[in-house]
């Protein structure tokens, strides 16, 4: 072999060898990629690594989503050109809806709309329309961007169809009293339980309806009456009308009760029913006024008087755990009313004057029932004490405000004390219970005492006794709805025509509902809760131009780095080749 080939020869040889390595190298890489592709594949699996789980769906979603029957198209019409807050709603949105789809597959799909995409005012004004007829209303909000107030027209509106069922669904909840960032947070906390639930009513999962009876015989509210809400009832449920003395045993036939507004005594024989139905598990919602005020007997000068009920349920609910005092209660944070304050002309003026005897609550625990909920309008309400029940678990789920004032019974009143001043000095109770959510195995009123109409005794304890939950409510009037008087249609439950305001009467009656009865745990998802991180405002103003250089400038820099040391390490390693 000539001298003059040995060295290149010896310098071919690493070569080649290098040269296999990387090709092996590459080659594992790859085979690495496909044989992870293959497990995740086969294995799925999503880590939520956010403090308070926000990308994590609850079970009873999964379940909900996994065991869907048919296709379920959702159309949202938040999106477009919003301020950045706005856009957190509208992430959030696509956020939960891209979980969502993971469990839903091929059953569920959505497509977002942008309302003002129309090229022109008259294409955007006629498409607003459209959605307005659909029930769907569009909302103004505002924010300050740098300094400026920002305003944007928005539809925050989501419509969930299947099976030529269609639901609208209210993307922006939340209390109106919170700051409008905590109020687009508390909707962002929402959106799993609002989609699931409209997903849920457009395509149930199957099985027999859970059994809703609301009593009769008593002087209750009719049908016309609470319309809204039967009808709101009837999506999800078999709504029935009972009457106590039909039904001899109400265990079987149904799954809750609900008592509305009553305004005759129960029988013992009728509070005995009852009693066997909770205590065996049987759940009940109490709707009930413990001072009766007659607005059809007002006399000439604006004048009527609230006497006690004699409504026989005093002791049931006494053995509950619960007391309704008869009192009504006076609140500065209230409701409006019409009066008459002059003439124009010939015709009478009226003006609307703060009525303290119309509460308006605001005040919430953070139970799922009531957990981010908007206010909710009341009629002479009363205070609701709590005793002693052994094994119960009491949850206070609404209260008056600060500046409460009891009147106990018998109470006067006067609509012409509305046009005077009240005077704050006077209103020191302070939030007063309005509403308690039961929840425990009951002990029979009965225990201990002969059954009505026989002479056998009801045992202390009964081996059949179950868990079971109450809500009681200190106001008849909660499930009331308005009736249009020209066209005799029942308004939405809630709706105040004086203010034109829908208040959440609907949203906390159907979300207790569901506490009650819905053993699927979905309810459960409205207890789900983001923490809000503001930045600091004064910070981000006086070092914004700082934070935008650096964002800009430290990857071009790490970039030239990278490059610059991949450089040197090349030349490096072939320097003694050459």
């Amino acid at each position: 072999m000539d001298a003059t080939t040995q060295p290149t020869a010896a310098l071919a040889a690493p070569a080649a060898s290098r040269k296999r390595q990387d090709l092996l190298r590459f080659a594992a890489i790859i085979g690495a990629l496909l044989l992870l592709n293959f497990v995740a594949q086969r294995f799925f699996f999503r880590l939520d690594l956010t403090e308070e789980k926000r990308y994590t769906m609850s079970d009873a979603t999964k379940k909900l989503l996994s065991n869907l029957k048919q296709p379920v198209t959702i159309t949202v019409y938040l999106t477009g050109d919003f301020p950045p807050n706005f856009r957190r709603l509208e992430q959030g949105v696509r956020e939960t809806l891209n979980e969502m789809q993971v469990y839903g597959g091929g059953n569920l799909n959505f497509i977002f709309i942008d309302p003002s995409a129309a090229g022109t005012e008259e294409g955007r004004n006629k498409f607003y329309n459209t959605l307005f007829k659909k029930g769907l209303k569009p909302t103004n909000l505002g924010a300050n961007e740098n300094g400026k107030r920002v305003e944007k027209i928005i539809f925050p509106w989501a419509v969930v169809q299947a099976g030529g069922q269609t639901r609208n669904v209210l993307l922006l909840r939340g209390s109106q009293v919170a700051s409008p960032a905590e109020r687009l947070n508390q909707s962002i906390e929402g959106l799993e339980y609002e989609l699931a639930s409209a997903i849920r009513q457009v395509a149930p999962p199957g099985g027999a309806k859970r059994r809703l009876g609301v009593i009769t015989g008593h002087g209750e509210l009719t049908n016309p009456e609470m319309a809204d809400i039967l009808t709101a009832w009837s999506q999800n449920y078999d709504v029935f009308r009972v009457d106590l003395n039909q039904v001899k045993d109400l265990r079987g036939n149904l799954d809750a009760v609900v008592i509305a507004k009553p305004t005759g005594p129960y029988s013992e024989a009728e509070k005995f029913r009852l009693d066997q139905f909770i205590t065996h598990g049987g759940r009940a919602m109490f709707f009930v006024d413990a001072l009766r005020v007659d607005l059809d007997s007002v006399s000439r000068n604006g004048a009527a008087l609230a006497t006690p009920y004699n409504l026989n349920l005093d002791d049931l609910l006494f053995r509950y755990g619960v007391r309704l005092n008869p009192d009504l209660l006076l609140d500065l944070n209230c409701g409006q009313i019409p009066l008459v304050t002059g003439m124009t002309g010939n015709k009478p003026k009226i003006e609307p004057l703060p009525w303290q005897l119309y509460p308006l609550i605001n005040r919430f625990s953070p139970n799922p029932i009531t957990r981010n909920l908007d206010a909710v309008y009341l009629k002479f309400v009363g205070n609701i004490d709590t005793v002693k029940a052994a094994g119960i678990h009491k949850t206070m789920l609404m209260s008056t405000s600060r500046y409460t004032r009891r009147l106990p019974a018998p109470v006067p009143i006067n609509f012409n004390d509305a046009r005077l001043e009240p005077n704050p000095k006077l209103y020191k109770d302070s939030y007063q219970a309005v509403g308690y959510l039961l929840e425990g195995t009951f002990r029979s009123l009965f225990a201990n005492r002969a059954i009505p109409g026989t002479t056998q005794y009801q045992p202390d304890q009964n081996p059949n006794a179950a868990p079971s939950k109450i809500l009681v409510i200190s106001d008849g009037d909660f499930l009331r709805n308005d009736v249009d008087p020209k066209s005799g249609r029942p308004f939405r439950l809630g709706y105040d025509r004086l203010s034109s305001t829908e208040f959440a009467n609907r949203e906390l009656i159907l979300n207790a509902t569901d506490y009650l009865l819905d053993e699927t745990g979905l309810i459960a998802v409205r207890g789900k809760q983001i923490t809000l991180r503001p930045l600091d405002k004064v910070q981000l103003a006086d070092k914004r131009q700082g934070w935008q250089v650096l964002n800009l400038g430290a990857p071009l820099v790490l970039l030239a780095a990278f490059g610059a040391v991949r450089a040197w390490r090349r030349k490096r390693r072939y320097a003694r080749f050459t």
